[in-house]
């Protein structure tokens, strides 16, 4: 008997955590094993400070269709209950995500679609092939969004533009994905991962530790007054002036020099 396909698959590439959504048959809809599965990647990764950025991305056609649904149709009668097993492990794991200093990078193409498209919304980076294919999805069988879109979304494009994309749920392309700020690039079908990887391994020689701090600064300034926000930047750059990798920009830039980060 064959061995059982793992869900998810977490590879090194030098400095950088791929983790691949493997359940191409279904467009890598996401269910109990697969969210269990992210969540324990993403787990692994922070005790392991070498990996400097991550990057996501969905074995065969596609990026993630969205959750399971025909899990849900043969949940009946407990579907609430199979909803939330799977729900739980993964939003501990795009909360994990969302801290981790290491900047993450989804990698998009074919179906981006209900929790497909909030994990994207998660990552601090986005590339998008041409061929990607967006909707926010959950409106369609009745149901409200999971995985951090409602707390993205209108942070990227907008109250009104959000609802219009949540609640009449309709499909848009990579161009169009891109003109809204969700995505960071489109690229050609044949470029995508390559353009992925070249973003990911220019992160992983960054500053990990500062990246962490600028992402925390920006997710907290929605909720910050001016005079907290301020307050939070001194801190921050203080503990930037006393790291290692603060010191080596600093000489970097005096001597005219690329700057040769530890992430630290």
């Amino acid at each position: 008997m064959s061995e059982p396909q793992k869900p998810i698959i977490l590879e090194e590439q030098g400095a950088i955590a791929i983790i691949r959504l493997n359940r191409p048959d279904v467009l890598n809809a996401l269910d109990v094993p697969m969210a269990e599965a992210f969540l324990a990647a993403i787990q692994s990764i922070v005790d392991r400070p070498e990996f400097r950025a991550i990057v996501i991305r969905g074995e065969g056609r596609a990026f993630c269709a969205g959750g399971d649904v025909a899990s849900f149709q043969r949940a009946a009668g407990h579907v609430a209950e199979h909803v939330d097993r799977i729900i739980r492990p993964f939003h501990e794991a795009i909360e994990i995500m969302a801290a981790l200093p290491q900047p993450s990078i989804a990698l998009l193409h074919g179906a981006v679609a209900g929790a497909g498209l909030s994990l994207a919304l998660a990552c601090d980076f986005a590339i998008a092939a041409e061929n990607a294919r967006f909707t926010l999805a959950y409106s369609r069988i009745g149901a409200s969004p999971d995985g951090s879109s409602s707390w993205f979304l209108p942070r990227i494009v907008g109250l009104r533009k959000a609802k219009e994309i949540a609640l009449l749920a309709d499909p848009f392309d990579a161009a169009e994905a891109h003109r809204l700020g969700l995505v960071n690039r489109v690229v050609p079908v044949d470029a995508f991962e390559r353009e992925g990887m070249a973003l990911a391994a220019r992160l992983a020689a960054g500053p990990t530790a500062a990246y962490g701090r600028i992402k925390a600064l920006l997710h907290g300034s929605f909720d910050a007054s001016l005079s907290d926000q301020l307050e939070a930047e001194r801190q921050d750059f203080n503990d930037s002036a006393s790291s290692g990798d603060f010191a080596e920009g600093v000489a970097a830039f005096v001597e005219k020099r690329a700057a040769r980060f530890e992430g630290r």
